[in-house]
């Protein structure tokens, strides 16, 4: 289940320690089935018990709006660039800020995008076509790249937002084998 607590419309409040509030994982990723919410909240330097007292009082706010069950981690902005945190690509590159309500990694002026490269070449004319309307649809009705707001960089290279990344993965598997996914930040 989809959770987008970025859209639903509520007023968190919070100290100025905070650097920012960021979901974060299978509940941010269209179509995915997660059984909770994951939720960053990234501070200031301040003490770790002071980081915990405070990031139970944004999990009990987030719990009010949530149909799941909330799973909130805290970092400061020493902890969470560190290489041990595991958690730091994922939030970096796929959460969502829930005070921008943007991507948080745009907070330090880096927008995460995917392409997928594939290849057509062993595909029977009818099987392009196919693909050809999956990607850009048919008689009026949206492609997925209209759909969820993609783009063709070049024949062969598509360039996504990384909320969608799951639906076209599983939608290009259904016709090529020979795809990769990159993921890449603009400036």
């Amino acid at each position: 289940m989809t959770l987008k607590l970025w859209l639903k419309k509520f007023k968190l409040n919070y100290s100025k320690d905070i650097f920012d509030i960021v979901q974060f994982g299978s509940s941010v990723m269209e179509d995915s089935r997660s059984n909770d919410a994951d939720i960053a909240v990234i501070f200031q330097k301040i003490p770790l018990n002071e980081q915990l007292n405070q990031a139970q009082e944004i999990k009990k706010q987030l719990q009010k709006i949530s149909e799941l069950p909330i799973h909130i981690k805290s970092f400061d902005m020493y902890s969470f660039f560190d290489i041990s945190n595991f958690a730091k690509d994922n939030i970096f590159f796929y959460g969502i800020s829930l005070i921008s309500k943007d991507f948080f990694s745009k907070k330090i002026g880096l927008t995460p995008k995917i392409q997928i490269s594939y290849s057509l070449k062993d595909l029977k004319k009818k099987d392009k076509i196919r693909f050809n309307y999956t990607l850009n649809g048919k008689k009026g009705k949206y492609g997925l790249l209209k759909k969820y707001g993609g783009g063709l960089i070049c024949p062969g290279l598509i360039g996504i937002s990384p909320l969608y990344e799951d639906i076209f993965v599983n939608s290009i598997k259904k016709f090529v084998s020979d795809f990769k996914v990159n993921k890449t930040f603009s400036i």
